[in-house]
């Protein structure tokens, strides 16, 4: 365990002066753009749904059992989408994609969501080509094999920028991460719920904590952006132990993931914590309740982490009783700025965001680098911001003993353009990304790194190419020497 909290990390934060930029503010309220959040962090990112397939461990006890994907309900928005295209992946893309269109989204840079299961526990021939069809489907071509389907869409129309796979902590073997880099995966999200054994047994969770820290472990290693599904209220917790475990995650260098999505606990129709909640022994937290909670996890986060998201989309229908406020979000943060609360996670200091309410942003920007350590290596996490903290862009780079240096993400924030075209008033396509790229670069060749890798969603290689990467031998990495 590290004695030093992330508070602490940020304090020594290291502040290297930059280039200065000039952006024009623009509200986006004020554009003809139907739901401007779904692409104001730079990308579009498009979800497919896994057909129902019941989970080999069983199902949790805050889980409902129906005919549809494991944990959610046949009413679910993600999932009336899905079973309306049979759960087809090329449908699925082909309509998401349309939806976008239709909603004057730019659908150049694609972030690809496998989700409605643990992806990795169906059988290896479905999940090989169910990854294919959904770069088909992007392509608008059907390929003869996934290197070509890949390949293709490295200058493709509808590029995949980014692929996140979902998956439970002991389906994250070696032979589990190796097939994701071969699919081109670049995030990973891990249902975690609550780093505790007891806790993990009361709720048949069905793994333990020693596997979320071997698959975190394994996930950095090899490069990847890795995120948390965590739910406050389960089973076996309470507000206090809710907050100590966050902490833990945070302090303790097993851990220190790069997103999180919070789910308090509600009780579902047709789960197991149903009848438990009939028999009066479990209560689901209150709105307020909750809110608080999330609050001050909000406030224990680095700047390094960005929370995704606040509450699960459950139709009203199947809620025996819990937070019925999807919204929830919008309360919390409101509350935050009403309170004058200091939050450094990553989401709410975004640019785009700032942009959106119609804030008066300074455009001086500058390089902050929050140095930790995580899973045996050192990260480096280098933010540009401005005086006021509003966030402009980022990259991760871990330095790993016996690996090549390895950039784990590259973002730049605002709203999403098309590929080439020139920035006006958006923050995007202004050069931010080759300084953050120079910057760590910089700072791994003076720690002897002779060699730097990245992992790139496969949408993205001809940017690093135009960097000097090549693609690698295994065709995983893109890549370049140092010296």
């Amino acid at each position: 365990m590290e004695t030093k909290n992330s508070q602490a990390q940020q304090k020594s934060a290291t502040v290297v002066p930059t280039t200065h930029y000039q952006l024009k503010t623009t509200n986006l309220k004020s554009e003809a753009l139907r739901k401007p959040t779904k692409t104001i962090s730079g990308v579009a990112p498009l979800a497919v749904m896994l057909p129902p397939r019941k989970c080999p461990h069983g199902a949790c006890l805050y889980c409902p059992s129906f005919n549809a994907p494991q944990s959610y309900t046949p009413e679910s928005p993600a999932v009336l989408r899905a079973r309306e295209c049979g759960y087809d992946p090329v449908k699925q893309v082909r309509v998401r994609l349309k939806a976008f269109e239709g909603m004057r989204h730019p659908t150049d840079k694609i972030e690809l969501i496998i989700m409605g299961g643990t992806f990795l526990s169906y059988p290896e021939d479905f999940q090989h080509d169910f990854v294919k069809k959904c770069y088909d489907a992007l392509n608008g071509i059907e390929s003869k094999n996934l290197e070509e389907a890949k390949e293709i869409n490295e200058t493709a129309k509808h590029r995949c920028t980014a692929l996140c796979i979902e998956t439970r902590p002991d389906y994250c073997t070696n032979e589990d991460v190796k097939k994701m880099l071969e699919w081109g995966a670049t995030r990973v999200e891990l249902g975690v719920q609550a780093i505790d054994d007891e806790i993990y047994k009361k709720v048949n969770r069905g793994h333990k904590i020693q596997d979320v820290i071997d698959a975190t472990s394994r996930l950095k290693k090899a490069g990847f952006k890795i995120g948390y599904h965590l739910m406050p209220g389960i089973p076996g917790s309470n507000p206090k132990k809710d907050i100590e475990l966050f902490k833990e995650i945070f302090s303790s260098i097993d851990f220190k993931p790069d997103q999180i999505k919070i789910y308090p606990c509600q009780v579902l129709k047709g789960s197991g914590l149903e009848d438990l909640y009939y028999g009066g022994e479990y209560i689901p937290y209150t709105k307020e309740e909750a809110s608080e909670i999330v609050i001050q996890m909000l406030m224990l986060t680095p700047k390094y982490c960005r929370i995704m998201r606040i509450m699960r989309e459950i139709p009203p229908a199947y809620l025996v009783a819990g937070i019925i406020n999807i919204d929830m979000r919008k309360d919390i943060e409101e509350e935050i700025r009403a309170r004058k609360i200091k939050i450094n996670e990553i989401r709410f200091r975004e640019i785009g965001f700032a942009l959106r309410d119609g804030r008066k942003v300074n455009t001086e920007v500058k390089l902050n680098i929050v140095k930790y350590k995580a899973c045996g290596g050192t990260e480096y996490f280098i933010e540009a911001v401005n005086k006021d903290d509003v966030l402009f862009g980022l990259i991760r780079l871990r330095l790993d003993k016996n690996l090549p240096a390895m950039i784990r993400e590259l973002h730049v924030y605002g709203p999403t353009l098309k590929l080439k075209e020139q920035a006006k008033n958006e923050w995007q396509h202004k050069g931010l990304g080759k300084m953050l790229m120079a910057k760590a670069e910089e700072i791994a060749r003076k720690k002897g790194y002779e060699d730097i890798r990245v992992i790139s969603g496969v949408g993205v290689r001809e940017y690093y190419v135009k960097l000097g990467y090549e693609l690698d031998s295994k065709k995983i990495y893109v890549e370049k020497k140092l010296s």
